[in-house]
């Protein structure tokens, strides 16, 4: 096969190394060192979250910072009684399941609610058969942050265990906003070598060629039969 000539638009070896690292190297942390984010570093997380991309460049993500101790902890008990719902749900991985650390909401430096915007609907472009893409580029905006949270030496946790309807009402969301991640972001002691619960050998990391394709659902990439002509 020939040799493709890299683009001109590529970035440097070492600026391609530093993206990659960044996506390989992230996790999703639960253990926190508490201490604080400076400011500035905290509005460039934020930026670049917001140039995220978005269906019909419709941003439909808020941010919205918990300061106080008090929602903290009623986030927390939220939370918690989602853990508890979750764990009898799992019936025979209950016991396996409440072991799991899943929140650092009482540790982490900053606490960050994100959530969809109120007023969707009016957004057709792009949503007409697919509405859940504002959901999607919310998701691209988180990922936008993770990665950068990285790249500062910063963990973050996605949390997601939690009554969206009973977050909204707790911190006065007007009605159609939708909280969709608690964000834990801060000082750890050390990054976890492999996803948390690849650790607890809850779950494994599926190969990528069984997520691969071609032409058809499940006939696997570049086998397909060439047909003579």
């Amino acid at each position: 096969m020939p040799h493709s000539p890299t683009p001109s638009q590529a970035f440097s070896p070492v600026e391609r190394d530093a993206v990659y690292r960044a996506i390989f190297e992230r996790r999703d942390m639960r253990h926190f060192a508490g201490g604080a984010v400076a400011p500035e570093v905290m509005q460039r997380l934020l930026t670049a979250a917001h140039h995220a991309p978005s269906v019909g460049f419709m941003q439909p993500w808020r941010f919205l910072r918990v300061a106080s101790p008090a929602l903290r902890r009623a986030l927390q008990a939220l939370v918690e009684q989602e853990r508890v719902l979750t764990g009898h749900a799992l019936g025979q991985r209950e016991d396996a399941f409440m072991r799991l650390k899943v929140e650092g909401l009482m540790d982490a430096a900053e606490v960050w609610v994100v959530a969809l915007a109120d007023g969707r609907e009016r957004h057709v472009f792009g949503r007409r058969t697919l509405p859940q893409m504002d959901l999607a580029s919310v998701a691209c905006a988180i990922q936008n942050l993770w990665l950068a949270a990285r790249a500062e030496g910063l963990g973050m946790g996605w949390v997601s265990m939690f009554d969206p309807v009973a977050v909204a009402s707790l911190l006065g969301m007007p009605a159609g906003a939708e909280p969709v991640a608690l964000l834990c972001i801060g000082p750890v002691h050390h990054f976890y070598e492999e996803p948390m619960l690849q650790q607890q050998r809850w779950a494994q990391r599926s190969a990528l060629d069984n997520m691969l394709f071609e032409d058809a659902w499940g006939q696997p990439l570049g086998q397909r039969e060439t047909v003579a002509g």
